[in-house]
């Protein structure tokens, strides 16, 4: 009886190891242009993204058959770029996931097409101009440089303003997709669990099928048989730990001398790629059967022999090749194999070019200064200078591999009080100060900027004198007219601005939520082959189905938990 709440007593532990290790990192939604927190049908918790952003408008659509979290936006009508700023540990990898619904709200017609960034990096261009109501959705991987990461739309056309509905950050394991270098990232083409179509609700598997929320579509094929595994649980230990969910279900060829074509949807031009394919056995191993096969790339073999294991997983990815829709991905099998090739699960992404640096760290360090010191410019977020051309409205940047600010331009911005120390920009050529309300006396500092030829200080409220690494420098054209310097008539004070009032959200969500927003279905492909020894698969099944959190591990902890107290009470009676 000891031995068994023992047994007991480590499942609790156990189940509550693996609570903590689901509820460690990041796992945020975010519903844009919503001031409110949720909790949708199947249990995700959303909250509004006052937290999040300081710019752009909130809207709410009209259109009836719009659902949590698609009923509102935030739209951006100002600056180049506006920036999502979320907290994550440094080094962590995450997977982020942005979806638009552009749905004619603001009764013009002109779905919009602008540029989506990352970390001041350029992840894709929305283009929502297929259709004004089709949600298009983005995914993307990659390792954070630093303690948060900044999700950034940014405006490419006159008149086409940006905007935004959901976002959602997940935390991933360090050995997750780590095939790839860590100063990479991956942009998400496909992830597809074959042969599951007909158990699928909503044609996708995502949280809590899969703990770490990546959405996996439904696909079938043609001409190819789907078959569900034998095996009563399915254990993955692999890298990119796929769910078991998706294991269960697989298509087979017709047979040994059939191949399985890959669809993978590459772009027409060729780019670096990563793809990852998973297998699990379906069939209990027998001394008379065998399935072996290997991945080719145009009919030439990349991998060993696959052989799936019965009740587990296993993993072949493609990765350090530059490929296109032009090539071929296909499974055949082996000389040795009497059974036929099968796949259960794929992904398939494209490569970025290396992640940028960032910003020089001086004149991160400066700007956060002069952010701390004026509350009108901590609206700005994302990297002040990358990727070009959008920066910072108020600076100017180099086209260095890791960027200089080389120009302030805060003539007019309503600036007030004394100046912080932003010393640390030393590459600074230009500091445009005027126009504003600056008081106190003229930073020493000002003069220790060994590249600066324009130091505009003009219409200001400075006192004292000018320091003399000022005035006695030849090169530097330096501009103190209006202001109350000593030997000055000191102008009368400008009126103060009038206050700029936050935007305030008009969400209308009462209630229940009602059932997950609307998606689309991508049609199958034609294939233009007509060999009958081809097994072509279908596109991707495009379904941005929110879906929500399971209770089991409470229930799981409650009940071993109830089993613990028992034990204690059995040693004492």
């Amino acid at each position: 009886m000891a031995s068994y709440f023992k047994l007991l007593l480590v499942a609790f532990l156990a189940s509550l190891a693996f609570k903590h290790s689901l509820s460690a990192g990041v796992f945020l939604s975010i519903d844009c242009g919503s001031s409110e927190s949720y909790k949708d049908e199947n249990g995700i918790n959303w909250i509004g993204d006052d937290d999040f952003i300081q710019t752009g408008e909130p809207r709410t659509l009209t259109y009836s058959s719009a659902s949590y979290p698609l009923t509102t936006m935030r739209v951006f009508s100002t600056r180049k770029k506006n920036c999502y700023t979320i907290k994550v540990d440094d080094g962590e990898r995450i997977l982020v996931r942005a979806s638009f619904y552009y749905a004619d709200y603001d009764d013009k017609s002109s779905p919009p097409v602008f540029d989506l960034l990352f970390d001041g990096n350029f992840w894709t261009t929305v283009n929502t101009t297929d259709s004004s109501y089709t949600v298009h959705t983005y995914e993307t991987i990659y390792v954070v440089a630093g303690n948060s990461t900044s999700i950034c739309a940014a405006q490419t056309h006159p008149g086409l303003l940006p905007f935004i509905s959901a976002l959602e950050v997940r935390s991933l394991e360090a050995k997750m997709y780590s095939q790839v270098a860590a100063n990479l990232a991956l942009r998400l083409i496909q992830r597809s669990a074959f042969g599951s179509n007909q158990t699928l609700i909503r044609w996708q598997y995502r949280y809590p099928n899969d703990v770490y929320d990546r959405t996996w579509d439904g696909v079938d094929g043609l001409g190819v048989n789907v078959v569900t595994s034998q095996a009563s649980t399915i254990n993955v230990t692999t890298d990119n730990i796929p769910p078991p969910a998706v294991l269960k279900n697989a298509v087979v060829s017709k047979s040994t001398s059939h191949i399985i074509l890959l669809f993978t949807e590459l772009p027409k031009k060729p780019a670096p790629i990563y793809i990852a394919t998973y297998f699990s056995e379906v069939l209990p191993p027998t001394p008379t059967q065998k399935r072996s096969f290997q991945l080719c790339i145009d009919d030439i073999p990349i991998s060993d022999p696959i052989i799936p294991p019965f009740g587990g997983a296993s993993e072949v990815y493609v990765t350090n090749r530059i490929a296109s829709s032009s090539n071929s991905f296909t499974l055949q099998a082996t000389s040795d194999s009497t059974l036929p090739p099968l796949l259960n699960a794929m992904e398939v992404y494209t490569v970025s070019d290396p992640l940028t640096n960032g910003t020089n760290s001086k004149d991160v360090g400066g700007l956060a200064a002069l952010q701390s010191g004026f509350e009108v410019l901590q609206g700005w977020g994302g990297d002040p200078c990358l990727p070009h051309p959008y920066s910072w409205d108020w600076i100017e940047c180099s086209t260095d591999p890791m960027p200089r600010v080389t120009a302030l331009n805060l003539s007019g911005y309503a600036l007030s009080g004394s100046l912080p120390d932003f010393s640390s920009m030393d590459a600074l050529q230009t500091i445009d100060l005027s126009s504003n309300g600056l008081s106190g006396s003229i930073p020493d500092f000002l003069g220790t900027f060994s590249n600066l030829t324009l130091l505009n200080l003009g219409n200001n409220r400075f006192n004292g004198t000018i320091p003399t690494s000022l005035s006695s420098n030849k090169k530097l054209k330096l501009v103190v007219t209006d202001n109350c310097l000593d030997g000055m008539s000191c102008p009368p004070p400008s009126p103060p601005p009038p206050p700029v009032a936050p935007p305030t959200p008009t969400s209308t969500k009462t209630g229940t939520p009602p059932s997950p927003f609307p998606f689309r279905n991508k049609p199958p492909p034609t294939s233009s082959s007509t060999e009958t020894d081809v097994t072509p698969f279908p596109f991707q099944t495009v379904s941005p189905n929110f879906s929500g959190h399971s209770k089991c591990i409470n229930k799981l902890a409650i009940v071993l938990g109830f089993a613990l107290v028992l034990s204690v009470l059995s040693r004492k009676f």
